[in-house]
């Protein structure tokens, strides 16, 4: 008589004469290490989720604080907003604390929650393919197969570094790199260095590249607003106090939080309050650059918030020195020897540096995702991305994403974010524990319901009629990078799940068996011959 069984290694009941599942699968595979791979991590432990795996393609954990090392690379939001509310760290040495600092945080939270032991490092998801028979994720990764029930993205948008199209670039016979891929091994010293880009990452670097170069040109399409950094650093008495009364750092968390949401009055409800901050921005301008003419080229012609906000105080000087040329003429091409403006001009350089941000739009992993029809995510979005709550994705059950379309925020800690979405996905894996359940799918409809409301909460905010384009904004012009008000209500909205959302395909049964007296009985706990 056959046998009848719950397999732990797949979740499904199956058969002996059933050909065994991968012996490699898990409940749930986290793909990334960042905060929001290591975030699911631990709270997934927490809530009793233990079959968890965390695939990390470096070989270190911190995500975009790992890749990202060039100089000046810092936190653009205060140090105390930028840590899990559930492991504070009363030890950040300034206000905006450093990259190595952050990295060192998320080391630490890896150390004591004791996830090592789950993170393969070195391991690139290659592919994950929906198999509708099994009810599983099917992935290559580039140490072998996997399956699992359930996936958690959590590569992050800033993750795949953007190269910009310029004719020529490749022709270029000195060093080219990206701020996320610094060549720490070559010298900018005394030599002619161009930068491509001027924002947040571009603020932070070129500082201090122009107290190595000779000479440094920078080009700029469009100006940012550059606000002070109210930087410091922290005394030890304020660290000792941080850590004897955590509820002293918890209420400067919290009124830090509050500050920050406030600048949101003006951004979605009446720009006409971002007079006082766009008046800041350009008393700030004014002291820091005594060149008439750059400070004409540096003043931005649109909204404050329309663009991403820089936090900075050395990054304005930086440009008003005698070594340093802002180039506003657009790129024509690069040459072997230097770059070509579209006003005819040759500066030559020896190092180009791009900031030009990340593809947000097109991270590698969503052209790796592979759905119920057969396409993959970045497929599905065509350059427009669109889930439900940020969070899941029509055609892809059991797929979760961290910080996904209309989750970002321009004035705030991404980490609220994060924790809301964690909170959602523990309620769904534990709805499909208690419903018996092996696939969740977002209904269509209701992803589109959700993203219509979004965009017409969008129409009005200086992030869509703010006078700019930035890389908020698709293809086509429409915003699927920010959420619409208040992080707080992000985080009331992904409070309950609500299974009525999604299409869900029960766990397979058991095959029935007979009972002692012959009549046929099903069982879904406990094996029977």
């Amino acid at each position: 008589m056959a046998v009848t069984k719950l397999d732990p290694a797949s979740h499904r009941f199956i058969a002996d004469d059933e050909p065994p599942p991968s012996r490699d699968h898990v409940r749930v595979a986290i793909i990334g290490a960042g905060f929001g791979g290591l975030g699911a991590a631990i709270r997934l432990r927490e809530s009793g989720i233990d079959d968890v795996v965390v695939l990390e393609r470096a070989e270190q954990v911190g995500g975009t604080w790992h890749q990202n090392t060039y100089p000046g690379c810092a936190c653009d939001v205060p140090s105390h907003l930028y840590s899990f509310s559930f492991a504070l760290n009363p030890d950040w040495s300034r206000m905006f604390a450093p990259q190595a600092e952050i990295l060192d945080y998320l080391r630490r939270c890896t150390d004591e929650h004791g996830l090592r032991e789950i993170i393969r490092f070195g391991t690139d998801v290659r592919s994950a393919h929906w198999d509708p028979e099994h009810g599983h994720w099917r992935l290559e990764t580039s140490k072998g197969p996997l399956t699992a029930q359930c996936i958690i993205s959590a590569s992050g948008p800033l993750s795949q570094p953007a190269r910009p199209d310029i004719p020529g670039l490749d022709s270029f016979a000195g060093a080219v790199f990206h701020s996320a891929q610094w060549r720490h091994d070559h010298s900018l010293r005394s030599g002619r260095v161009a930068v491509i880009g001027t924002g947040a990452s571009a603020a932070q670097f070129v500082p201090a590249v122009q107290q190595e170069a000779a000479q440094l040109d920078v080009y700029q399409r469009t100006p940012g607003w550059v606000m002070p950094r109210p930087d410091r650093a922290h005394s030890k008495a304020e660290r000792r106090l941080f850590r004897r009364l955590p509820f002293v750092q918890r209420a400067l968390r919290s009124s830090i939080y509050y500050t920050a949401e406030t600048l949101l009055l003006g951004l979605i409800h009446d720009q006409r309050l971002l007079a006082l901050p766009e008046a800041l921005g350009r008393w700030h301008l004014r002291r820091q650059v005594r060149d008439p003419v750059l400070r004409a080229k540096l003043q931005p012609k649109y909204r404050i918030g329309c663009k991403r906000i820089i936090l900075s105080n050395d990054y304005l000087r930086a440009l008003d020195q005698p070594n340093v040329e802002l180039v506003t003429a657009p790129i024509r091409e690069v040459v072997v020897d230097g770059i070509v403006t579209a006003d005819g001009v040759h500066r030559r350089c020896d190092t180009i540096i791009l900031g030009t941000g990340f593809r947000i739009f097109s991270v590698p992993v969503m052209e790796r995702v592979v759905g119920t029809d057969g396409r993959s995510i970045a497929d599905v979005w065509a350059g427009s991305p669109q889930a439900y709550v940020g969070t899941v994705i029509a055609g892809f059950p059991n797929h979760f994403l961290i910080i996904g379309p209309n989750t970002g925020l321009g004035n705030n800690s991404m980490i609220n974010i994060i924790e809301a979405q964690l909170v959602y996905v523990i309620d769904a894996l534990q709805a499909m524990d208690r419903e018996r359940l092996q696939s969740l799918d977002v209904r269509p409809d209701v992803q589109h319901r959700y993203n219509a409301d979004i965009q017409a909460r969008l129409s009005g905010t200086v992030w869509v009629d703010g006078g700019c384009k930035s890389w908020y904004l698709d293809a086509q012009g429409v915003n699927r990078t920010l959420w619409p008000t208040f992080s707080n209500a992000f985080k009331r909205r992904l409070r309950e799940f609500d299974l009525a959302d999604f299409k869900t395909a029960p766990a397979a049964p058991a095959a029935p068996v007979p009972d002692t007296d012959g009549a046929p009985r099903t069982h879904h706990d406990k094996e029977y011959v």
